[in-house]
C-alpha cells in the first residue's frame, strides 16, 4: 500500500486526478470505477478543468459506480447517478451508454444486484477504482460486518454511515436506510485502487485500514492486501499515521 501525504483537500484532489487522467491518457478505453459523496468532487473538478483544456478524452471510457440507495430512480437529486451526472458527467464527452450506476429503483434487490454483478463481470472488471473511507471504515457502503462481502448485495445502512450522509438531505428522515454496493470482493478485483481522504475525522479509519489488523470489522483493511492500492490524504486524515 503506498500512502501519498498532501498539504490539503486542494492539494489531495489534484494529486487523485493526475492518476485518473493518467489511465485515461494511457488507455483511452480505461474502465473506471467511480465513487460519490463529497471527498471527490474536487478531483472530478479537476479533471473536468483538464478536460476542456483539450488535455483529457473520455469518448471511449467506460465507468462503473460503487453504489447506489435503494428506492431512489435515476432522475432523482439524491441518487448517485444523478449525482456523477451533475459533478462529472454532464461536463466531458463521456458516452451516458458507457456510464453505469446500480439500479436503485428495482425493488427487487436480489434481481438489481445480480444484473450489475454480471455487468461489471462481462467488462471484465475496473482498471481503476476510486474509493472514499467511511468514518466506520466502509468502502462503497460495505459497512462493517463479520464477513468481507462478496458481490455486488442489499446492504442495511448503519446510524453512523445515516447520519453522515444526512448533511446531503433536507433532513436525516429522508436518508435511504438501504444501498445496493458493489461488494469488496468485487472491489478487490480491480487492477489498481486510489482511496482518497481528507479532514480529522477520518483519521482513526485511514489509520484502521493502513496499519490496522485486517478485518471486515473495518472493511477498506483488506486493501492492505490489494498488490496496487495507493492512498492519498491530506495532513488531517493522516494525522495518526506517522
Amino acid at each position: 500500500m503506498r500512502i501519498i501525504r498532501c498539504k490539503d483537500y486542494a492539494d489531495m484532489s489534484r494529486k487523485a486526478a493526475n492518476i485518473i487522467s493518467a489511465q485515461v491518457i494511457m488507455k483511452p478505453h480505461a474502465r473506471l470505477g467511480l465513487a460519490t459523496g463529497t471527498t471527490p468532487i474536487g478531483a472530478y473538478q479537476q479533471l473536468i478543468e483538464w478536460y476542456e483544456k483539450g488535455d483529457l478524452d473520455f469518448s471511449e471510457v467506460s465507468t462503473y459506480n460503487l453504489d447506489e440507495y435503494r428506492g431512489l430512480s435515476h432522475d432523482d437529486p439524491q441518487s448517485y447517478h444523478y449525482f456523477m451526472c451533475k459533478n462529472l458527467f454532464d461536463h466531458v464527452n463521456i458516452d451516458l451508454a458507457r456510464t453505469h450506476v446500480p439500479d436503485g429503483s428495482d425493488p427487487d434487490a436480489q434481481a438489481a444486484c445480480a444484473s450489475y454483478d454480471a455487468l461489471v463481470k462481462e467488462a471484465g472488471y475496473t482498471d481503476l477504482q476510486l474509493l472514499g473511507i467511511g468514518n466506520n471504515g466502509h468502502i462503497g457502503f460495505n459497512e462493517p460486518d463479520d464477513a468481507f462481502s462478496k458481490g455486488t448485495h442489499c446492504v442495511d445502512l448503519t446510524e453512523s454511515t445515516i447520519q453522515a450522509n444526512s448533511r446531503l438531505f433536507e433532513s436525516i428522515d429522508d436518508v435511504p436506510r438501504q444501498a445496493y454496493t458493489m461488494g469488496v470482493q468485487t472491489i478487490m478485483r480491480a487492477r489498481a485502487i486510489l482511496v482518497i481522504a481528507s479532514g480529522a475525522a477520518k483519521a482513526q479509519a485511514v489509520y484502521d485500514m493502513c496499519f490496522g489488523p485486517v478485518t471486515p470489522r473495518v472493511p477498506a483493511s483488506i486493501l492492505q492486501l490489494h498488490t496496487n492500492c495507493t492512498v492519498i490524504a491530506d495532513e488531517a486524515a493522516l494525522g495518526l499515521c506517522s
